[in-house]
């Protein structure tokens, strides 16, 4: 028998595609799929008509993002119909979370649906999806019926709406704080086991696979497996999952569950392999990453959002306990030249020590995001942000002031429910006073499930987008302000790749995660024509801050020294320094 009859005899891999939305938490969930798949034999494809099974990682964290996933899931099954009918279709992600008893119905041509918990056991799911696909279209050839196809984008959001204003909370969902109780964060419930065929509808259809539990609480560890869909250059370190905080207007801590840390140990086990891979810049996330390390403490009490209270528990903890400031000094102590990059903090949980902390970590970027969401002291309470005015102003101060030069990035949320002008008023003399270097705004989105959804006073959508129209106009001001202070500056980037002609053109980028940073229409009349290569600076963290655009030739994925010549509204433009 010949060698190639052999190999067409053998079964060929699983093939997988995969779709990811959301935030940079979500982009990690998905490369941890992918890693999972490739360790037990799977092949990935970006060609999603040649994949036995796609995945769409979900966001469902405001009404635009869910939107989006409602949109991705209906195309992949409408490209599945039109190309490949064997195809199964697994949904994956927050959206499952939030609407886990609800999907099946509405999503009739999903074949799976898999919670956060479940990533790492994605291979068997892929594997499930596929056979109940095989089933139903054997069912769908023997009856000569064809399945019903599911409704559309906007027929489906608005049912989601409906759904979640008539779900009843938990007795955990309804204490006071969403962080709840002990018990509301241990729980582990599988929602519905596989269906089998005894549960089939008129059409056939064997029910579709729902493994979610109620309530998250899996953290990936280094051993993970894991395949990076970020440049080989950086790369985000989930620190942390799910979050304790009360806000009124999130949905996370429901959809995410109680805030768990990893143990520092594991994390620096994946710098230290990271670093040896090329990586040059370690982005750490999670939902709250000045929290991280606060829950490992003994008997510990999710009771602590509050500057006062958190402040006392750091000051209890051993010398020997973990916590950001711990984990910044022993990253910034590994060998190599990199950068670490704190990402999504909240004010609440800022301490002298971090200040110090960063100050001290001559790798950790000067560059800090801190989402504030509001100034004015009504808005703040409503928001239930446990942060006054007064103690915003005194952290910005004290930031600035311990760690020169940093760069402090910041959102808003503009029309929040009881929001009147002279509310907005006080936030855009804020931002015109402050000077943000990076500032996004979002618009007030009304989600069911959240305190914020069911208040009244809820502001007009018209008057909503003015506010934000007016308050990225005033940033626009000041970050003008602040490209001009660089002119002339030489800077250390890291550089990312050659600009593409559209890129030059727009200079643009949005993103719904950190509301709109800049706006289409930007004068970048000083870029000319010619070779540029895209870099980042201290100041700009991947995909939502500015770029700097270098008028030479540097190596790709590394630092490099430039001086800045000139600048765009929110971009720089640089050559490279002359030593």
């Amino acid at each position: 028998m010949s060698l190639v009859t052999k190999s067409k005899r053998k079964a060929r891999p699983i093939r997988v595609g995969l779709i990811s939305l959301g935030c940079a938490k979500n982009l990690v969930d998905a490369e941890i799929m992918l890693g999972s798949l490739l360790k037990d034999g799977a092949e990935i494809t970006n060609d999603a008509a040649q994949a036995d099974v796609v995945i769409v990682n979900t966001c469902s964290f405001i009404d635009s993002a869910q939107e989006e996933s409602v949109d991705a899931i209906l195309e992949s099954a409408a490209v599945r119909e039109a190309k490949h009918r064997g195809q199964g279709l697994v949904v994956s992600g927050c959206l499952s979370q939030r609407f886990r008893d609800e999907l099946p119905e509405l999503f009739p041509e999903v074949d799976a649906f898999m919670g956060i918990d479940q990533v790492a056991q994605v291979t068997d799911i892929v594997k499930q999806a596929m056979e109940r696909r095989r089933q139903n279209t054997n069912h769908q050839k023997r009856d000569g019926k064809k399945n019903p196809g599911p409704e559309s984008a906007s027929e489906i959001s608005v049912r989601l709406a409906e759904l979640d204003k008539g779900k009843s909370l938990t007795e955990h969902e309804q204490a006071e704080a969403v962080r709840g109780t002990e018990k509301f964060g241990r729980t582990k419930a599988v929602v519905a086991p596989k269906a089998d065929a005894a549960s089939s509808n008129t059409h056939h259809r064997a029910g579709a696979i729902l493994d979610i539990n109620a309530r998250p609480t899996y953290i990936p560890d280094y051993a993970t497996p894991r395949f990076r869909l970020t440049p080989r250059h950086f790369a985000y370190v989930k620190i942390a999952e799910g979050c304790n905080h009360p806000c009124s207007f999130c949905i996370i801590p429901r959809m995410r569950g109680s805030h768990r840390s990893r143990t520092q140990a594991d994390i620096v086990a994946e710098a230290k392999a990271l670093i040896a891979d090329g990586v040059k810049e370690l982005n750490l996330i999670s939902q709250d990453s000045t929290y991280y390390g606060l829950d490992l403490r003994p008997n510990h009490s999710r009771a602590i959002s509050s500057p006062q209270r958190f402040g006392s528990a750091v000051k209890s903890l051993p010398a020997e306990a973990t916590t950001i400031c711990s984990l910044l000094r022993e990253l910034n102590s590994l060998r190599g030249d990199f950068w670490i990059r704190l990402l999504y903090t909240h004010p609440a949980h800022w301490t002298d020590e971090l200040i110090k902390t960063i100050a001290d970590c001559p790798k950790v970027a000067r560059y800090v995001d801190i989402p504030l969401q509001h100034i004015h002291e009504n808005m703040l309470q409503r928001m239930r942000r446990e942060t006054s005015r007064q103690y915003i102003v005194d952290l910005l101060n004290r930031i600035r002031a311990g760690v020169p030069g940093i760069a402090l990035r910041t959102t808003f949320i503009v029309g929040f429910p009881g929001e009147t002008e002279a509310c907005f008023q006080q936030l855009l003399d804020f931002v015109l006073e402050t000077k943000f270097e990076r500032l996004g705004v979002f618009t007030y989105s009304q989600e069911e499930g959240t305190l914020a959804g069911k208040m009244a006073v809820q502001v007009p959508e018209k008057i909503r987008n003015r506010r934000r129209d007016l308050a990225m106009a005033a940033q626009h001001d000041v970050a003008v302000q602040v490209s001009e202070s660089f002119v002339g500056r030489t800077l250390r980037v890291l550089v990312e790749g050659e600009a593409n002609a559209k890129q030059l053109r727009q200079a643009n980028v949005s993103s719904w995660e950190h509301g709109l940073i800049r706006q289409p229409g930007s004068q970048n009349s000083e870029l000319g024509t010619g070779r540029y290569l895209i870099a980042r600076g201290e100041a700009d963290a991947p995909d939502i801050d500015g770029r700097v655009y270098v008028r030479g030739k540097l190596p790709i994925g590394e630092f490099a020294r430039v001086k800045i010549i000139g600048h765009t509204d929110y971009d720089l433009i640089a050559e490279p320094a002359t030593r």
